[in-house]
């Protein structure tokens, strides 16, 4: 899971978004290269999550295209989106008891059909992807019996075995305790993946982030500044 060529760049052009007659968005530019973490950074309210809601395709923008590479999302099916974009996002969660072993299997679905069973190579990247987040052996325990914490890491575990292209993370800190905060992202930088990520903690984000997006009214009538 080292920086290859699967990352691809993300283009955001003149995204708008107006929700029950309130404007949340006014034309935002932003280009994010392929393989680059940039930080949406600012308070509650702001718009950060839905930027990354239009980017996962959880929300239809009013306006604008967001592009992974040279494709628009929009011009391609969900199956096919999934196989491009993977999401964190603060509502991820199950209210069925699977084991974490079945629930970072998951993150394989958008690359197959029906009841397909995994490849051994599939097997081998569900174990590498929990080794890697330090839940290998919580592999037959029952999620729902899980902190928050490890209950995050599996998570982080299933959206990196989905082998995206794109890797949208909105506060995966919360839950967690200063050691995996630290480890999870600078665990980032190895990916190889371009990486759009929300987080409050600006210490944080200045850390592992090649660039800082502040967000609010300003950020969206503008092509945005980095920072």
């Amino acid at each position: 899971m080292g920086r290859d060529e699967k990352a691809s760049s993300l283009s955001i052009s003149e995204l708008s978004v107006v929700l029950q007659g309130r404007r949340i968005i006014t034309d935002l530019d932003l280009d994010v290269r392929a393989g680059e973490i940039i930080g949406l950074v600012g308070p509650n309210g702001s718009g950060k999550s839905t930027v990354l809601r239009c980017v996962y395709r959880a929300l239809e923008p009013s306006g604008g295209v967001v592009r992974v590479g040279k494709d628009n999302l929009l011009d391609l099916s969900l199956r096919d989106s999934a196989q491009r974009v993977a999401a964190l996002t603060q509502q991820t969660g199950t209210d069925f008891d699977f084991t974490v072993g079945e629930v970072v299997a998951l993150g394989r679905a958008p690359h197959k059909r029906g009841n397909e069973p995994l490849t051994t190579r599939e097997r081998e990247l569900c174990r590498s992807a929990m080794d890697l987040l330090d839940i290998g052996h919580l592999a037959d325990r029952g999620i729902l019996g899980l902190s928050g914490g490890e209950r995050q890491r599996v998570l982080i575990a299933r959206a990196l075995v989905q082998e995206p292209q794109v890797l949208i993370l909105d506060e995966p800190t919360n839950h967690l305790d200063i050691r995996h905060q630290i480890e999870l992202l600078g665990f980032l930088r190895t990916t190889g993946l371009t990486v759009l990520i929300v987080l409050h903690d600006l210490n944080l984000a200045a850390a592992v982030c090649d660039s800082r997006i502040p967000c609010g009214p300003m950020m969206f009538r503008r092509k945005v500044q980095r920072g």
